[in-house]
């Protein structure tokens, strides 16, 4: 039942980061009208770098695929991990009301990490 559970909120979690890199590149989904003029400003910033939007539109699409399949899972939580530690410290200062999902997918990033934790082991030693 464990393994079913964490299956379906990988999965879920995994789409909503396909979601987000697919969206850097196409576009398809409506800036909403009462995003915080700081969050304006932040997403402004990082399509004046040019190579960054990308890049991070790769490693979420990367990740999300990855954290999707459960034999490669471990390899997507620690690609998720940097991206996941800036959306929470994004909404922690610019957007509140988004923070409790923030927390909740940043647990299940790290719980996945802490129960793969031997198949890190070998960078480490």
């Amino acid at each position: 039942m464990k393994k079913k559970i964490l299956f379906v909120l990988c999965l879920l979690m995994g789409l909503m980061f396909i979601n987000a890199g697919l969206n850097k590149f196409f576009n398809y989904m409506p800036v909403p009208d009462d995003l915080p003029e700081e969050m304006m400003k932040m997403g402004a910033a990082m399509m004046e770098i040019g190579w960054l939007f990308p890049l991070v539109a790769i490693a979420e699409l990367a990740g999300g695929i990855l954290f999707i399949i459960p034999k490669l899972r471990p390899l997507g939580a620690i690609i998720l991990l940097p991206i996941m530690i800036g959306i929470l410290l994004t909404h922690a200062v610019a957007a509140p009301s988004g923070l409790p999902l923030v927390i909740v997918m940043f647990a299940l990033n790290l719980f996945v990490i802490y129960d793969n934790r031997e198949k890190y082991l070998p960078m480490i030693r």
